[in-house]
């Protein structure tokens, strides 16, 4: 049965995996596990059956490797935005790391809907990826059976939780924003505003850590809050701060939930010839591009964007692969990044 199914493969035209391991002089499984980038095939067994690949033109069939392992070799990423800076990096992040253990990446971008993702999370799972990377945990009860049920390796970015069976990777955005309040209080700022937008879950958290703090220091003041459900932009900063200052002229302390809100922000300053910090101190929230060179210079919250997306990539393939998990919870923490605006 073996001859007459190798025979037949090769009536298509195309080179096997079982010709490429016999010019390399390797097994089958060694030859598809050095293709797959599996750590356990040394260095000059994979390099023969790359170069055997090579020269017989060979190309990965995914759709046999799904069907004989019931997991395709593509990895489902399920994010709230692809214009986000902040996602960007991530992406590149998780691309640089599953690329080249042979996974292509699939990007869903959910448009910050909570029924859009689960209907991308649903696509993605009906064809059996070899695993799945979601944002956050804000998502609808039918999305969370769906993950559960699938069997399918999970990992959640950007925010953690401790439950068991839960992989994560990401940090505390509220002990980020309590920090935030802290060090404009330490400025001597005693009206300190949040500015909001998109109001996802964690623009909310962000939200939610500034009001404790400042409740815990006797400091808060509900009227300095400025939510809107509008996409967060440079554009809306400038509005949101225009607004905020004519509704209270007696702000002397504000803190926008994303960077490009604090930008804005100076920029309307600047303007208005609003001096900025001895007026009015600004923190923003993610050190995006930009941000330093800021005039003047924004202090911010520094996220490891980054190193999220290479480690959630890495636990995910830990997870592919069976290995034992130590650390299914992987805070990274953050930076508070002191500049001239606060």
């Amino acid at each position: 049965m073996a001859t007459s199914t190798l025979r037949k493969t090769r009536s298509t035209g195309r080179p096997t995996l079982e010709e490429v391991a016999q010019r390399a002089g390797v097994s089958t499984i060694t030859a598809s596990r050095a293709l797959r980038g599996v750590g356990s095939v040394g260095p000059d067994y994979v390099e023969r059956v790359k170069a055997a690949a090579t020269a017989l033109n060979y190309v990965t069939n995914p759709a046999a490797r799904a069907l004989a392992s019931s997991r395709s070799d593509a990895v489902a990423v399920v994010i709230p935005s692809i214009s986000n800076a902040v996602f960007v990096d991530v992406l590149e992040s998780i691309h640089s790391v599953l690329r080249p253990r042979g996974y292509e990446v699939l990007i869903g971008n959910s448009h910050y809907s909570r029924q859009a993702e689960e209907d991308l999370i649903r696509h993605y799972l009906a064809s059996s990826p070899g695993g799945l990377i979601v944002s956050g945990f804000d998502r609808t009860e039918s999305a969370r059976r769906l993950i559960d049920a699938s069997g399918v390796p999970c990992v959640h970015i950007m925010e953690l939780d401790e439950a068991a069976g839960v992989h994560c990777v990401g940090f505390s955005q509220t002990r980020a924003a309590q920090a935030v309040a802290e060090h404009l209080v330490s400025r001597g700022c005693r009206r300190n505003a949040f500015v909001g937008a998109q109001l996802d879950s964690r623009t909310m958290q962000r939200g939610e850590g500034f009001r404790e703090a400042l409740k815990r220091l006797g400091l808060y003041d509900p009227d300095l809050e400025v939510l809107t459900p509008s996409p967060s932009s440079i554009g809306l900063g400038c509005d949101l701060f225009r607004q905020l200052l004519q509704r209270r002229p007696d702000v002397d302390g504000i803190f926008f939930g994303n960077d490009d809100l604090a930008q804005g922000a100076l920029f309307e300053a600047r303007r208005q010839g609003i001096e900025v910090p001895s007026r009015v101190a600004i923190v923003g929230f993610n050190d995006l591009a930009g941000a330093a060179d800021c005039v003047p210079r924004l202090t911010t919250v520094r996220t490891p964007r980054v190193e999220m997306g290479r480690v959630a990539a890495n636990l995910l393939l830990a997870m592919i692969d069976r290995e034992p998990i130590a650390q299914p919870a992987v805070d990274l923490g953050f930076e508070l990044v002191v500049r001239e605006s606060a």
